[in-house]
């Protein structure tokens, strides 16, 4: 049986640049606040919850390193029922967005009524890796490697060199490039002088200072095209630097989602309709343009199009995803590609605000609902690529 799914509710994590504000609080820690947080705003009982899916893609924070169940643990602290099941979800910066879909064909299929689905990230705990460690180095020096530096998949391309690679294929050239991560920066203090984050953060206490943290830390605004381009660029990657690309940053963001019938039962006002969900996966080299497949599957099976899209939300692993993403979606047609991406990331996207990877699925989700909600409503779709071109798309509905 087919139930409608309603977003009641989200909420997020300020995000913490890399060794930031955020850098002593654990996954599980972030991850529980916002468990707890989401509930607490939407007026309802932790004991209805039934299910957490939730994406965290450097499990090895953990002080547990292996097996840590994350999403049991945060659900236990943040005080959800011992019989709560949950999932954690790695893939890769999919994630978050990963666990929103589980927890939607839950509720969909009628297995729960009420589901959290979300996803944190704190990168700045990433630990050291010294591997002959476990059965000895028997001679020579001990290498010790950081998973941080590059993020890579060390039977590919750096994913780096492969979206800039793609990137100039599609003609799209590293001052456009430059000229987006701009836009991000202009865009998140636009949005941020009107207060617009102000209805999806939750405020944080810092572990070392106790001072109330609440406001992204890791935006530039005050970045120039031409500091943009003074920039080098990184990995040996011909045109990504460390100004059009995101950080490596702290945070954590939630979803509860619900069927429609228990939201009426419950007399409780919701945010948001999940039209559809979809997932598509290509050729690792591909990962800037799989954004757009997974948009475009989703549009397929929700007989929607790019025209009934009030706004969309590509999260910007680089700034070559949306671009080519948006390219690919306008039919390779400048004039109706600059249409779409005047209704990209309006607010400002990863760039700007930054990507704790298995977070920021469910964030560009939250930040479209919002978004939309103050437009008056309409559809949005936000999609997110994941390591080795992996992508997810949720289509959603916000009534007038």
């Amino acid at each position: 049986m087919n139930h409608d799914v309603v977003i009641v509710s989200g909420i997020r994590t300020p995000f913490g640049k890399f060794g930031g504000s955020l850098k002593d609080s654990s996954t599980i820690d972030l991850s529980a606040i916002v468990m707890d947080s989401v509930l607490k705003k939407a007026g309802i009982s932790h004991q209805t919850v039934q299910e957490v899916n939730w994406g965290v893609c450097s499990q090895a924070e953990a002080d547990e390193v292996l097996a840590p169940v994350i999403a049991r643990q945060a659900l236990l602290k943040a005080g959800l029922p011992d019989t709560t099941i949950s999932m954690t979800i790695d893939q890769a910066c999919c994630s978050g967005m990963a666990a929103v879909k589980h927890s939607y064909l839950s509720v969909r299929r009628g297995d729960v009524t009420v589901s959290l689905g979300g996803g944190a990230e704190v990168m700045s705990r990433t630990p050291m890796v010294i591997r002959p460690l476990r059965w000895g180095n028997r001679l020579g020096d001990v290498v010790i490697r950081d998973p941080a530096d590059g993020l890579r998949y060390f039977d590919y391309n750096l994913v780096s060199l492969d979206a800039a690679e793609v990137a100039m294929e599609y003609g799209i050239s590293r001052e456009e490039q430059d000229e987006w991560a701009y836009r991000s920066q202009q865009n998140w203090l636009k949005a941020f002088k009107e207060k617009k984050f102000e209805d999806e953060i939750v405020p944080i206490t810092t572990l070392t200072d106790k001072r109330v943290f609440a406001v992204d830390e890791f935006p530039r605004p005050d970045t120039t095209i031409e500091k943009l381009a003074a920039l080098p660029t990184v990995f040996g990657s011909p045109s990504i630097t460390a100004g059009n690309a995101p950080g490596l940053n702290d945070g954590a963001a939630v979803l509860l989602l619900m069927n429609r019938k228990e939201v009426e039962k419950r007399q409780l006002k919701s945010l948001a309709t999940i039209v559809c969900t979809a997932s598509v996966a290509t050729a690792p080299r591909q990962i800037a343009s799989v954004p757009a497949l997974a948009i475009q599957k989703a549009l397929c099976q929700s007989k929607l199009s790019i025209d009934d899209m009030k706004l969309f939300e590509i999260n910007e692993a680089f700034s070559a995803v949306p671009l080519v993403s948006s390219l690919i979606l306008g039919g390779e047609n400048r004039e109706r590609m600059l249409q779409i991406r005047e209704r990209v990331n309006v607010n400002g996207g990863a760039i700007a605000i930054g990507h704790p990877v298995g977070a920021s699925g469910a964030r560009i989700l939250l930040t479209l609902i919002h978004e939309l909600r103050r437009r008056g409503g309409g559809y949005g779709v936000a999609s997110i690529c994941g390591g080795l071109a992996q992508a997810e798309a949720i289509i959603v509905k916000v009534d007038d």
